[in-house]
């Protein structure tokens, strides 16, 4: 297999501008108050706690971090509310902050809101976006430099700066309404009720279960130039909903729509589809407790070169592309190509791995379509195409709820489940090694390969770009050949929006940057 160079996560996703004449209802005209419809992942708008999507959407319209992204582009962080720059074992970080630079009270941005922001994040122990602080020790320098260092090296750390849950937060206003930097922090109740950032928009008001309405900040002194000043999201969980809404002219952005339904939307709207950085994807449980003849790599194998991945890949629709592994085609060290079927290849290993006609249950959740693709259907193109190659599956739907206990204890012998990043970097990925978090929900204990945990090893500590991007193709082609998963799809983003409006930049932590919305 041959390895992409490319690190742009979205960039290279398709744009379909479908704004035509004849149109179904009439053409909606520019405002400065836009309607987003979402389906609500949204639990805090305090960003220190925050760990979902649509939070994430949020916080990134209130917020602002140290470093960002440029667009759809994020192959290599740009500078944000600072510069930085690293020593060469890339376990020191330097950022200096711009000049001039307040929050939406006025007041200007220091290290020490830095310094609290990032520490507050460190100590809440209970706050899901924790472990993104781990490892990292922040020291002030002088009012305007704050030094981030490692014990070992952490090229992943500029892109870890541009997570919104590691945000600026105004340190004054904060620690006044109960913020402090260990567990005993009690800022949530405010920072639900008011933002303390210094982002394009601030919050006017929040409803977890229906809408949060954002306007200006009118003291707002970054680059963006913001077009609308006053930005409803609405929570609807139906993406059919979504579609109605903006085809009715009652919405101007709908975020989750699916292949198919970008496929049947009337004229004149913009739909921006792009592969989104999530991978579905098999898993072969390597526990003989568990999973009996799937615990024989053989197994895995024949199962990786049985499947017909163009027809898998038909189910997806619009920006959906094959997984090449489990690093998604546009992430750094991802694989060019994906596995091609082969039944030749897939019949000698099934015979070598002593599969002797038993049923293998498959298991996956019913109701928690991923990108828009239902695991229903996927399981049963699976199931028809192991069939053919002389594979017995016994489809086992279940409610997400019930099967992500299974899935996270490592007791499913065989399932279908998903995997998406935290942040913009391939080290997300590195779970998947033997004996890491995801191996180990497949039985992959690190004794059974410790080739795959040395590769995984070198690409987490590397120090320079190039040494990484080829540890990471390394690690990434090593499990294609021979880990206990068979990915399959990077289902795509599809986001469509009123025809006056462009600017819609995926990304894979926020999914989009509302202040880039432009009215054309």
């Amino acid at each position: 297999m041959r390895t992409k160079f490319r690190y742009v996560a979205a960039a290279f996703g398709l744009t379909a501008s479908l704004a035509l004449a004849g149109c179904a209802a009439a053409a909606p005209e520019a405002s400065d108050s836009i309607v987003i419809d979402t389906a609500f992942t949204l639990e805090t708008s305090d960003p220190g706690r925050n760990y979902v999507p649509t939070g994430y959407m949020v916080s990134k319209a209130l917020y602002e971090t140290l470093l960002d992204f440029a667009g759809s582009d994020e192959s290599t962080p740009v500078d944000g509310l600072a510069s930085y720059e690293s020593n060469d074992d890339a376990t020191v970080f330097t950022f200096t902050l711009k000049d001039g630079r307040v929050f939406s009270d006025g007041s200007a941005i220091t290290a020490d809101d830095v310094v609290f922001s990032l520490n507050r994040v460190a100590g809440m122990t209970e706050s899901k976006a924790n472990f993104l602080m781990n490892g990292i020790t922040v020291t002030k320098i002088d009012d305007m430099t704050v030094e981030l260092s490692t014990e070992t090296p952490s090229l992943k750390l500029p892109a870890l700066m541009t997570n919104p849950s590691l945000a600026i937060l105004n340190s004054a206003l904060v620690i006044e309404n109960g913020g402090t930097t260990d567990d005993s922090d009690a800022a949530e109740a405010f920072l639900n009720e008011t933002s303390a950032g210094s982002g394009p928009y601030v919050l006017d008001s929040i409803n977890f279960e229906s809408q949060v309405v954002l306007t200006e900040n009118e003291n707002y002194n970054g680059d963006e130039d913001i077009d609308f000043t006053r930005v409803v999201i609405r929570n609807v969980s139906e993406a059919a909903t979504q579609k109605i809404n903006l085809e009715g002219n009652d919405s101007q952005v709908a975020v989750d729509l699916s292949g198919d339904q970008v496929a049947s939307l009337s004229d004149g709207v913009n739909v921006f589809s792009t592969p989104s950085a999530q991978t579905i994807f098999l898993l072969i449980n390597q526990n003989e407790e568990v999973g009996g003849v799937t615990s024989n790599p053989d197994f895995a194998n024949a199962v990786r070169y049985a499947l017909d991945y163009p027809a898998l890949l038909e189910l997806a629709g619009a920006g959906s592309e094959q997984a090449t592994g489990v690093i998604p085609p546009s992430f750094l060290g991802a694989l060019e190509n994906g596995v091609e079927q082969d039944l030749d290849v897939a019949a000698a290993s099934l015979e070598a791995s002593g599969y002797d006609g038993e049923s293998v249950t498959l298991e996956y959740p019913n109701d928690y379509p991923v990108g828009g693709v239902s695991f229903t259907p996927l399981a049963e193109r699976v199931q028809s195409q192991l069939a053919d190659a002389g594979i017995t599956v016994e489809l086992a739907p279940a409610p997400f709820t019930t099967q992500i206990d299974s899935y996270v204890n490592g007791t499913e012998a065989f399932s279908i489940w998903f995997w998406g990043p935290d942040y913009a970097d391939s080290a997300n990925f590195l779970p998947f090694s033997a004996g890491q978090k995801v191996g180990l929900r497949a039985g992959w204990t690190a004794e059974q390969d410790a080739d795959v945990v040395n590769l995984a090893a070198a690409a987490e500590n590397a120090t320079n770009f190039d040494e990484r991007e080829t540890a990471f193709s390394n690690f990434a082609e090593a499990l294609q050949q021979r880990g206990p998963f068979v990915p399959l799809i990077v289902p795509g983003s599809n986001i469509a929006t009123a025809s006056y409006i462009d600017g819609v930049a995926y990304n894979s932590t926020w999914t989009m940057d509302i202040a880039e919305l432009q009215a054309k």
